[in-house]
């Protein structure tokens, strides 16, 4: 029944990571009027994720089912509570309207279930803790100096033609369909490698099951995330989005050949910041998304590693001293949540004092 219960919960994993994150990836495509029909989008995006997974998401696999701790670490029921804590962390996320790195969690909760057994390999997860740091500053690098090109008047004059429509058309398609191969190729593994790790599945099913779910996700729950992406949250220029799609998904699909475990959507968004950056200089970087930004970074591994190790101490420990923790750290998050909430209004009550 465990069993069951765990390949039940890691499938709908990745149903909630094709039609969050992998719909994504044909956004600007689809945002921009190239692509007009959300479904042709969606069913692109779903089978670029299922070939990135199938062709190429082994490796990062490998490293979730026994990179970070041994093998020997997981049973169904720990690989049920990792995915569990993964899956919780995206809930409570979501009702603070907070958004959460799938590798992030996935990482943060395995990595709770080797603090719990004092089995972590500590010089794996420094590794993979660097390319968070390195790889959204390395897309805000490229970023920079692209949107810096892309102004040089001949550049500049050649975009704006009628002749580089059609191009630029074509490529913004092949960029978005990249970007959703890599996806596969990375965040497939966040929904399987504990499953795998448990030998629950071999890699090769995992990676095809896994795939397979991915990709209906995208197909049948992602049209949300399509029109908000593509259309709702700002206006990216064909060229623009080309930039964004490749660096994200050249950087992703590097750190996937190596098995690491990677944000698409830091990398994503430092990509826009970046675009933003050589448009607007140093005013980009007081908004409010850079602030959101440095918050997912610190609360994606860390609010699923304390839920993943509190949820072994009190199921299969039956310790009860760490639910204080878990208590204490809610609290915290909720208070934090609270607190930004009231200071538009508190700032307000400053300025009307200062001209009183």
């Amino acid at each position: 029944m465990l069993t069951i219960i765990a390949v039940t919960v890691g499938l709908f994993f990745a149903m909630n990571i094709g039609a969050s994150g992998a719909a994504a990836s044909m956004g600007i495509s689809y945002g921009s009027g190239v692509i007009k029909k959300p479904i042709i989008a969606l069913c692109l995006c779903g089978g670029a994720v299922f070939l990135g997974a199938w062709l190429g998401g082994g490796e990062v696999v490998k490293t979730l089912g026994n990179g970070i701790v041994p093998k020997e670490t997981f049973t169904v029921s720990i690989a049920l509570i990792v995915l569990a804590s993964a899956a919780l962390s995206l809930f409570l996320a979501n009702i603070l309207a907070i958004p959460l790195s799938t590798s992030e969690v996935t990482v943060g909760s395995i990595v709770g279930a080797g603090i719990v057994y004092q089995s972590l390999y500590v010089a794996q997860f420094a590794w993979i803790f660097m390319f968070w740091i390195l790889t959204p500053l390395v897309a805000f690098t490229i970023a920079v100096l692209a949107g810096k090109f892309l102004k040089w008047p001949y550049i500049s004059k050649w975009v704006r033609s009628k002749r580089a429509k059609p191009i630029l058309a074509v490529l913004v398609v092949i960029m978005g369909v990249f970007e959703a191969f890599s996806a596969g190729m990375n965040n497939v593994a966040n929904a399987v490698g504990p499953l795998v790790g448990a030998n629950i599945l071999t890699t090769q099913s995992g990676i095809f099951w896994g795939g397979l779910f991915v990709a209906i996700g995208a197909i049948l729950l992602g049209r949300g995330v399509l029109e908000t992406n593509g259309k709702k949250i700002t206006k990216l220029r064909i060229e623009e989005g080309c930039i964004i799609s490749g660096t994200g998904a050249g950087l992703v699909m590097a750190a996937s050949i190596f098995g690491i475990p990677v944000p698409l959507v830091q990398i994503t968004t430092s990509s826009i910041i970046g675009i933003g950056f050589a448009k607007q200089g140093m005013a980009v970087l007081k908004k409010d998304i850079v602030i959101k930004l440095l918050a997912v970074w610190i609360v994606s591994p860390v609010l699923s590693m304390v839920l993943c190790f509190t949820l072994i101490q009190l199921l299969i420990e039956h310790n009860m001293y760490p639910i204080v923790m878990m208590a204490g750290l809610l609290i915290s998050v909720f208070g934090v949540k609270y607190l930004m909430k009231k200071k538009p209004e508190e700032t307000r009550k400053v300025s009307l004092s200062k001209q009183n």
